[in-house]
Order: C-alpha cells, then structure tokens, then sequence
C-alpha cells in the first residue's frame, strides 16, 4: 500500500482548521495559544509533505477535489 498524500492533505487541513478555535479562545482569554500553535505545525506539516511527495497537485481550486477523494476511497 502507497503512501495516501490526498489523505494527509485532508487531514492536515482538518488539524489545521480545528486550530482556529483554540487559537481565538486562547487570544481572547489573554493566555498564549499552545496547543492551537501544535495544531497548526501538525497540520501544516501534514500539508507539507503532501505537496512534497506529489507537487503541483493541490491549490485552493483542488481542495474540495482532494476531500471528495479521500471520503469516497473510505465510505466506498
């Protein structure tokens, strides 16, 4: 079995998403964002080596293409 960038694509983008929460919370709370910080590094570092191991594949138009994908290689 191959290696699934579309997968850790998604997912990064999911982390990095579930970030954003954390990061206005801890903002508005007046206390440094922590763990939104990890949240970003895992997800842009899944994201990073999606790109790397298949370049040019994913932009912003091809995101909602890459999340198609991966739900449908896994619900089908």
């Amino acid at each position: 079995m191959g290696v699934d960038s579309d997968l850790f694509f998604v997912l990064g983008v999911v982390i990095a998403a579930l970030s954003l929460p954390s990061i206005l919370g801890a903002i508005s709370e007046g206390r440094a964002p922590r763990a939104a910080a990890i949240l970003v590094m895992i997800g842009g570092g899944l994201i990073l080596l999606a790109v790397y191991q298949r370049p040019g594949l994913y932009s912003l138009q091809s995101t909602p293409e890459a999340f198609v994908r991966v739900v449908g290689r896994y619900l089908n």
